[in-house]
């Protein structure tokens, strides 16, 4: 469906230097977790034709035909402290991301709470990309991140209902074939700069938080306890969404997924 990526290889900068490429594989962060733990070097690039265990957040499946989508993982080591920067790496990538398909396609999206890329319509939406951090430890401390990336690039919009049912593509939302290694080439500068920034200590809290869909509006919050109705004000440093609840009162969450619901609070 797509040109390979096979020979894929980054002309200049350290992020994606070393690329590790498999036609078929069951999961691009499962590779960087057992290359992190073996000590690979930050900036290792993970790329695969096809999953077979595919996976977003919460357990879910990600599914993209082989040849079709940008299936990926980044390899980071940030600096202490840990989880805060952690939280900023993610945020560079998503951000580096939007800016990569904007500056490559034309195309403007948002980011969709915690950390999925979408296409905004008034108040109807569809889903291009999904992010998956994970944490690897050592001597029972965090040691290193993996950042991997889902993005359908060339899924034909006949095939996107297989896939989910708000799900979109690049090619659904152009209507033309976007070169993956064209996409590379946009995304891993960008995500770089962004990424030697926050080692260097600066926050893209309130960059991040522009970007996000539906600050401002009626939303529902959808956590392992339970759905939680309110209004989203915006994120704190750590990359919590905060919520004024129908009584007046805010309350943070950490952990969970966000979607539009009609009316108000």
């Amino acid at each position: 469906m797509s040109e390979s990526l096979a020979g894929y290889r980054r002309r200049e900068g350290w992020l994606g230097r070393e690329v590790l490429h498999f036609e078929t594989i069951g999961s691009t962060n499962d590779v960087a977790m057992e290359r992190g733990a073996a000590g690979a070097a930050e900036g290792l690039l993970v790329l695969a034709e096809r999953q077979r265990a595919g996976r977003g957040r919460l357990g879910r499946r990600w599914e993209a035909p082989p040849g079709s989508s940008l299936l990926m993982t980044l390899l980071f080591r940030p600096p202490d402290p840990f989880a805060a920067r952690a939280f900023q790496t993610v945020a560079a990538c998503s951000l580096a991301l939007k800016e990569a398909i904007a500056a490559l396609c034309g195309l403007e999206v948002a980011l969709k709470w915690p950390n999925d890329l979408i296409v905004v319509e008034g108040r109807r939406w569809r889903k291009l990309a999904g992010l998956l951090s994970e944490i690897g430890l050592e001597n029972e401390r965090p040691a290193f991140l993996v950042v991997g990336i889902g993005l359908n690039v060339n899924i034909p919009p006949e095939m996107l209902p297989r896939i989910a049912p708000q799900a979109t593509s690049l090619l659904a939302e152009t209507g033309r074939r976007v070169s993956r290694a064209a996409l590379l080439d946009a995304f891993l500068p960008r995500a770089e700069a962004r990424y030697e920034a926050v080692k260097a200590g600066a926050s893209l809290v309130r960059e991040w938080e522009a970007a996000l869909a539906w600050m401002g509006e009626p939303v529902v919050v959808h956590t392992p306890t339970g759905d939680v109705h309110g209004i989203a004000l915006g994120v704190e440093e750590d990359g919590s969404l905060r919520l004024r609840l129908p009584d007046g009162s805010e309350r943070s969450f950490l952990v969970g997924d966000v979607s539009l619901r009609p009316g108000n609070v």
